[in-house]
């Protein structure tokens, strides 16, 4: 459930700290006084887009912060684990959402930043708001179809069956395409299984076929004179000629080292001057050693500079770097496999009946499911509908079989009809006479379904709007048994149906500093007594009015 609700700089809020309870709650306030400010609040916070426009005028940012006891969802921990968000057993899930001036958001769960795709799945887990013009969306068959399989918990066999479509419509263009295109298909083929061959002959196992190798053998190779005797050369200088320096430095370092045993401080050079002789005579051993290994091999060479020299004019032709070819020679052969698969007539057909049996039988499965699923909640909203003053009136959903051959959403199309409002006739529910009827259908809809749904916090944004008297009453009665088992917000103008409420808070606007904010009252017995009054009498309150107000809380 939602537990607290930290709201700062939004819209008229300059900082508001709510604490939730458990249970159906009220809230009420003139109009205009700011009440759908906690709604957008908390869909601010859940990842709703939102625009600058949301910062209250002169603040740097807008800041919302809302906190979930999900104690009763063992399997949110394990979406936890997946995104790597921490969530210790017992303690509840914060979640942030700031807007800077410069338009800039973010949002964190938990002190992790997540992306506003996280924060809505969350939210999906975690709370659901219905809003006062839900009826409208309702009117889609889009939102009707995805109403009755959340209803029926039919998602999984839902995106089952829109993969499988996907795959039987990518095997059939494939074999459209395989006879269309069998023309240009095999003289690709035969450019590549050319190209193949080409590249087939300088193949190896080195990464880049050896190019680097070759490169630098092929240096050493050109200029092996002019290295052997620059090589032989330093090795005449340091140790090979008429007065080699390594035999120069023996004689200095000996001197010196007779002169330190006069005067100390010719220690240190001598010393140096025995580090740079080991040093010398260490550079000529690897000298030697090199010179030894030089070879003079025009034979190599000529070999070395063919293939580098293919493989220059193939880098050309394919506009690639040489260093680039085993790759480029392994895409070709990717794309020749391709096409072989794209000519194979017989694999393309298997393909296809493979494909379209796996749709069919996805597809009849979630039929199944929502024959079943439609015949419940059809019954539900007929039995709400008598409550809410449409006696008569019934619901059911039809599941029209598609005139096309299947779709990514299955076999039929979901429609909501009403009978005994205007006629006996079934009617589509855009086709609802009077808007009230529709208001009310849609709220026994949204109770009926909310019922059967695992979030554990139901938002209700002024779904009242149009229904007054008795059937107000009946209205704040169905919302107040779905807070036995639920925790339910439920934003009105009606006295009827806050009375009912478990708890009430009160929104009103006050003028500060010249400015105007929203502040939210929790309020105690008394102080209801007075909302409801206020909610019944308008302007002048009369004690008849109060007794009466009295009265409602009391029966409720």
């Amino acid at each position: 459930m939602l537990c607290r609700l930290v709201i700062r700089d939004f819209v008229l809020v300059r900082e508001l700290a709510l604490d939730f309870q458990p249970g159906f709650g009220a809230l009420t306030g003139e109009t205009g006084a700011g009440k759908s400010l906690l709604i957008d609040a908390l869909a601010f916070v859940l990842g709703e887009r939102a625009e600058v426009g949301l910062i209250r005028s002169g603040a740097p940012r807008a800041e919302v912060t809302a906190e979930f006891d999900a104690s009763a969802q063992p399997a949110f921990a394990a979406w936890f684990a997946e995104q790597a968000i921490p969530l210790e057993a017992g303690e509840g899930i914060l979640i942030r959402r700031v807007m800077e001036a410069s338009g800039r958001s973010r949002a964190l769960i938990n002190g992790v930043p997540v992306t506003l795709q996280q924060v809505r799945t969350a939210g999906e887990w975690l709370l659901d708001i219905h809003g006062q013009h839900a009826h409208q969306s309702l009117l889609r068959a889009d939102a009707q179809r995805q109403l009755l399989d959340d209803f029926g918990q039919l998602q999984t066999q839902a995106r089952t069956v829109a993969t499988a479509w996907r795959e039987w419509s990518s095997a059939r263009q494939a074999l459209a395409d395989a006879g269309k295109r069998s023309g240009e298909i095999e003289a690709r083929r035969d450019i590549l299984a050319y190209q193949i061959k080409a590249l087939a002959e300088l193949a190896n196992d080195q990464a880049d076929w050896g190019w680097q190798q070759m490169g630098e053998e092929q240096s050493r190779l050109a200029h092996a004179s002019s290295l052997i005797e620059l090589t032989q050369g330093t090795v005449d200088t340091l140790g090979e000629g008429d007065e080699p320096i390594l035999s120069v430095l023996g004689r200095l370092q000996h001197r010196l080292q007779e002169g330190a045993a006069l005067d100390a401080r010719l220690q240190e050079p001598t010393d140096l001057l025995a580090a740079a002789s080991n040093e010398l005579s260490e550079a000529l051993t690897l000298l030697r050693r090199h010179l030894d290994r030089f070879e003079v091999d025009p034979v190599r060479l000529a070999e070395i500079e063919r293939r580098m020299a293919s493989m220059l004019e193939l880098a050309r032709k394919h506009l690639v770097d040489p260093p680039t070819l085993p790759e480029l020679y392994r895409q070709l052969i990717a794309e020749a496999a391709s096409l072989a698969d794209a000519t194979d007539i017989a694999a393309l057909e298997a393909r296809v009946k493979a494909s379209a049996t796996a749709y069919a039988e996805a597809a009849a499965q979630l039929t199944k499911g929502r024959a079943k699923a439609a015949k419940t909640l059809a019954k539900g909203v007929s039995e709400a509908m008598q409550e809410l003053a449409l006696g008569g009136g019934q619901c059911r959903i039809a599941l029209q079989p598609l005139e096309v051959e299947g779709s990514a959403h299955g076999n039929e199309r979901v429609e909501f009809q009403i009978s005994g409002l205007a006629g006996d006739d079934w009617r589509s529910l855009s086709k609802v006479v009077s808007g009230g009827e529709l208001s009310r259908i849609s709220l026994a809809i949204q109770v009926v379904t909310s019922a059967c749904s695992a979030v554990p916090t139901l938002i209700f944004d002024e779904v009242d709007v149009g229904i007054g008297g008795g059937v107000a009453e009946v209205v704040g009665r169905l919302l107040a048994k779905l807070g036995e088992q639920r925790q339910v917000l439920c934003v009105t103008h009606l006295a009827q149906v806050a009375a009912r409420a478990s708890w009430q808070w009160q929104v009103s606007k006050e003028k500060a500093e010249g400015v105007f904010q929203s502040r939210v009252q929790s309020l105690d017995d008394a102080a209801r007594i007075e909302e409801i009054a206020r909610m019944l009498g308008g302007v002048e309150i009369t004690e008849r009015t109060r007794a009466h107000a009295a009265e409602m809380l009391q029966l409720a």
